[in-house]
């Protein structure tokens, strides 16, 4: 029998499933770290602030790559040859589905899509024998495969692999990011793990997804996922809990039911930078019912960061800095009570000094 809760009860469990009440103490022990925390401008590091007691160390035990959906991902490095195994295509269709515009021109010219996987892989894992700025290796990458790999591109004259196909083996290819420079450059990974010869399956994968993002659907895990929901079929996990949300058929990891059922009741007061975690979940709707605020949050370029309140995400903030303080205006949806606004204080304070800054100003919008 499924159990039935609300969408209260739903963010509430995420919430805690995925570390927002700061009871990990370390880096490596954060349940989110499982999937990879998403980074863009170093908002990763933000993330993992939102989660823990005290402001985060990005240490050798972390690695910055692209992996999930070809996004780079920030995970700890012990995980990586797992991940490799159970993100590597399972058979034809999942492949497929996990390519994006190249799938037509790879199909035209006699390769599928497996094959590509593995070609690119192999020829993306030859090409940086030492670290090198992202050019330089689109470059030689494109030049060890046949031109069915690649297309004309029209701002620099020069022929380049397709952009999706090219991230999505980067974890494969065994290249992390270095970001400490001026330009993106990739270097091989200390221990790299082989290019996987098949896959372990994704189970694991969706149970992660499942607790950290559930309670869901099917369909929502496979997004998540960058694939389909056939693809997902024969790995979908057999020890879950189904559960009525909404009125539609979600799941959970069994062993999560009594989180879910009974959330912790912890006031919480969140700055979750632009690719949190917590903004990943594939059920938008449900996390902001207003059409009009899920503009606000979620924009086809240039996404703000979002205002947690106790499970909704109840406005969003954009940071301007300055050669010593970081000015931080917020947009708060409805008005914030004031233990919320001392909240709010310190958590724009947390920010500024993730971002190397002695002083915040917070602007309220």
């Amino acid at each position: 029998m499924a159990t039935t809760v609300t969408r209260a009860q739903a963010l509430a469990y995420r919430m805690a499933a995925q570390g927002l009440h700061r009871a990990q103490r370390h880096t490596r022990d954060l349940d989110v770290l499982a999937l990879g925390v998403q980074d863009t401008r170093g908002s990763a590091q933000l993330a993992l602030a939102a989660r823990l007691p005290e402001p985060p160390e990005l240490t050798e035990e972390l690695a910055l790559l692209w992996s999930v959906r070809g996004a780079p991902h920030l995970h700890r490095r012990r995980d990586l040859t797992a991940l490799a195994q159970h993100l590597w295509p399972r058979d034809e269709k999942d492949a497929f589905a996990r390519l994006g515009s190249e799938r037509k021109p790879l199909k035209a010219a006699g390769i599928s899509s497996l094959d590509a996987f593995r070609a690119a892989a192999t020829a993306l894992r030859e090409a940086v024998p030492a670290p090198m700025p992202k050019g330089e290796v689109s470059a030689a990458v494109t030049a060890l495969l046949p031109p069915a790999y690649s297309y004309d591109c029209r701002t620099c004259q020069s022929r380049h692999i397709y952009g999706s196909l090219f991230q999505t083996i980067g974890l494969f290819a065994g290249l992390r990011h270095d970001v400490a420079g001026p330009a993106l450059l990739l270097r091989p990974l200390e221990n790299r793990p082989p290019i996987p010869e098949t896959s372990a399956g994704a189970t694991p994968l969706i149970v992660d997804y499942l607790r950290l993002h559930g309670p869901a659907t099917r369909a929502e895990a496979a997004a998540y996922l960058g694939t389909s929901q056939s693809a997902l079929a024969p790995v979908w996990p057999t020890d879950l809990a189904e559960v009525t949300l909404d009125g539609a058929q979600t799941w959970l990891p069994a062993d999560a039911l009594p989180q879910l059922r009974t959330p912790p009741k912890t006031q919480v007061v969140r700055l979750l930078p632009p690719l949190d975690p917590y903004l990943q979940a594939r059920d938008r709707e449900r996390l902001v019912p207003d059409a009009a605020r899920r503009k606000e949050i979620w924009k086809i370029i240039g996404n703000p960061g979002a205002l947690l309140v106790n499970g909704e995400l109840a406005g969003t903030w954009r940071p301007k800095s300055t050669a010593k303080r970081l000015e931080l205006t917020v947009t708060a949806f409805q008005p914030l009570t004031k233990s919320q606004q001392q909240e709010l204080q310190r958590e724009a304070e947390l920010v500024a000094t993730v971002r190397g800054l002695p002083e915040v100003r917070l602007i309220h919008a």
